[in-house]
C-alpha cells in the first residue's frame, strides 16, 4: 500500500507538469501555425478595426444636434431675419446646419426649390457617412473565404506529408490540422466582426437620417408660421 502511494506521487507530478504547460500555450506562436494565410486574414483585422473606429467616431460627431442651434435658427426664422440665420448656419460645421443652409438661402422661392436643394445636400452628406464602408462589407465576405483557403492549403499539406513519409500518425497530420483549424477559426472571427460593425454603423447613419427628416420637417413648418 505504502509502495503504491510513493509510485503515484511521481506520475501525478507529471500530470500537473504536464497540464501547467498546456495551460501556458504561447497563443500568439500556435496562431502563425495557421499558415501563410493568416498574414493577409491579419492585415484585415487591422484595417477592420481601423474603419470602423474611424466611422464609428466621425458619425458620432457629426450626427450631433445641437438643440441650442436650433432654437436660436427657429427664432431668427420667425422674426424674419434670414441673414442672421444663415450665417448661424455658415458658423456650424455641422451636416444639419449645411443641409438648413441650402434652405435658408433659398427662402422665397418655390417649396419644391427648396426641398430640392435641401435633399441633394443631405444626400451628400450620407455618402460622407458611408464612406469607405464598403470596405467592411467586402471585408465580411473575403476573410472568410481566405479562411476557406487555408483550409484547402491545410488539407492538401496534410495528404501531401502523408504520401511522402507513408506515416499516418498523429505527429505527420498535426500541423496540417493546425493550418486547417487555426485558417478557418481566424477567418471566421474576422469576418464576423466585419460585419458585426457594418450593420451597426449603417444603423448609426439610419438614426441619424430619422432626425434629418424630422428636423427638415420642423423646419418646414417654421417657414409657414407668420412672421413675429
Amino acid at each position: 500500500m505504502l509502495l503504491d502511494l510513493i509510485l503515484q506521487v511521481p506520475a501525478a507530478t507529471d500530470s500537473t507538469a504536464a497540464a501547467a504547460g498546456v495551460q501556458s500555450i504561447n497563443y500568439l506562436s500556435l496562431l502563425f501555425k495557421g499558415g501563410i494565410v493568416i498574414y493577409p486574414i491579419m492585415a484585415l483585422l487591422l484595417v477592420t478595426l481601423f474603419l470602423a473606429a474611424e466611422r464609428y467616431l466621425f458619425i458620432k460627431d457629426a450626427s450631433k444636434i445641437d438643440m441650442g442651434f436650433l432654437r436660436s435658427l427657429k427664432d431668427n426664422i420667425l422674426r424674419g431675419d434670414i441673414r442672421t440665420a444663415s450665417t448661424l448656419c455658415k458658423g456650424t460645421n455641422k451636416p444639419i446646419s449645411r443641409i438648413l443652409e441650402k434652405g435658408i438661402a433659398r427662402v422665397g422661392k418655390p417649396v419644391k426649390d427648396i426641398e430640392s436643394a435641401m435633399e441633394i445636400q443631405s444626400n451628400l452628406e450620407i455618402s460622407k457617412m458611408e464612406k469607405n464602408m464598403g470596405y467592411l462589407g467586402l471585408i465580411a465576405g473575403v476573410a472568410p473565404t481566405l479562411g476557406f483557403v487555408g483550409t484547402i492549403s491545410g488539407i492538401i499539406r496534410i495528404f501531401y506529408e502523408i504520401s511522402v513519409t507513408g506515416n499516418f500518425s498523429i505527429e505527420t497530420i498535426s500541423n496540417g490540422l493546425y493550418e486547417k483549424m487555426i485558417s478557418s477559426f481566424s477567418g471566421l472571427v474576422v469576418g464576423l466582426l466585419a460585419y458585426s460593425f457594418y450593420h451597426g454603423i449603417n444603423m448609426m447613419i439610419d438614426k441619424f437620417s430619422i432626425n434629418l427628416q424630422a428636423t427638415v420637417m420642423d423646419f418646414f413648418d417654421t417657414l409657414n408660421e407668420p412672421i413675429r
